[in-house]
């Protein structure tokens, strides 16, 4: 079981970390007390796999709890805990323009009375123990938010792992639109199994059903295009930072062509060694 802690300076992207640590598989706690980390992790080694890799957000919001965080991490790692630390920083200006920005107040705006740049000086000193322990530092100053997904992603991904989830979809128009899908793709233009007797009551998840309707030229056509369309935009979709994608197929009433062409391609996905999950909406209506 992994554990990473993600503190830092107020103001640098620890949100922004947070949001992309959940979409590659972390379960995310904001704003624990450091010593409840080993109680945690005691609950999590109870979860028969089910949590495999945890982040905590532990910070300055903490107040006199974090000063204990050093402490935790000392313990911690004597207890062999599979245990890293990610501090992300940033320039004084860079925070002070976010905070104007967001119109958000300073953790320490209390004791700094309104100072923005002495709250960010005194969160400096408080963090100079944790900053000299961290195994990740990021200075996000200068970084674009699509700059910081990718060493995030180099940081935090195995080699080799694909960060976004593929959801392939069926539907049936006759049911309505389907609203989700970042590629809709309309297979209403093949020969429809429904008019033949046999097929009628089956569906593309059947090997007479699905033969019925790639044996059609134009259907081998067509999902050939598609898969290399598929192909050619994922990887624009990743460099993008997209974390999750769905490719939706419609035909009448989803129940044969559109689940035909979802089976191909989410089993053509699998075999490229993307996360892929398939569902037919519409499958089980009449």
């Amino acid at each position: 079981m992994q554990f990473l802690i993600v503190t830092g300076l107020s103001g640098s992207g620890k949100s922004s970390a947070v949001n992309i640590l959940e979409d590659i598989g972390y379960y995310c706690i904001d704003n624990m007390p450091p010593e409840l980390i080993a109680k945690f992790a005691d609950i999590c080694s109870q979860s028969d796999g089910k949590i495999e890799k945890v982040a905590f957000v532990i910070d300055i919001r903490g107040g006199d709890l974090f000063l204990k965080l050093n402490d935790t991490i000392t313990q911690l790692k004597a207890a062999h805990v599979n245990l890293k630390i990610l501090f992300l920083d940033s320039a004084d200006d860079v925070i002070v323009r976010r905070y104007k920005e967001t119109r958000r107040k300073h953790p320490l705006d209390e004791i700094s009375y309104g100072n923005i740049r002495k709250a960010i000086e005194t969160e400096r000193q408080i963090l100079i123990p944790v900053k000299a322990v961290a195994d990740y530092y990021i200075d996000t100053s200068s970084t674009s938010l699509g700059e910081f997904r990718e060493r995030m992603y180099s940081m935090f991904l195995e080699p080799g792992e694909d960060h976004m989830r593929i959801d392939v979809r069926s539907f049936g128009f006759k049911f309505g639109a389907f609203s989700e899908g970042d590629l809709i793709f309309d297979v209403r233009c093949l020969p429809n199994p429904y008019y033949i007797p046999e097929l009628k009551d089956k569906t593309g998840l059947s090997d007479e059903v699905s033969g019925y309707v790639m044996k059609f030229d134009e259907a081998k056509q067509l999902y050939a295009k598609l898969a290399e369309l598929v192909d050619f935009l994922i990887p624009l979709y990743e460099r993008e930072g997209k974390s999750q994608l769905v490719i939706a197929f419609g035909c009448t009433g989803g129940k044969h062509r559109s689940v035909t062409f979802a089976e191909a391609m989410a089993k053509h996905l699998k075999e490229s060694g993307h996360k892929v999950r398939v569902s037919h909406r519409d499958i089980d209506k009449h």
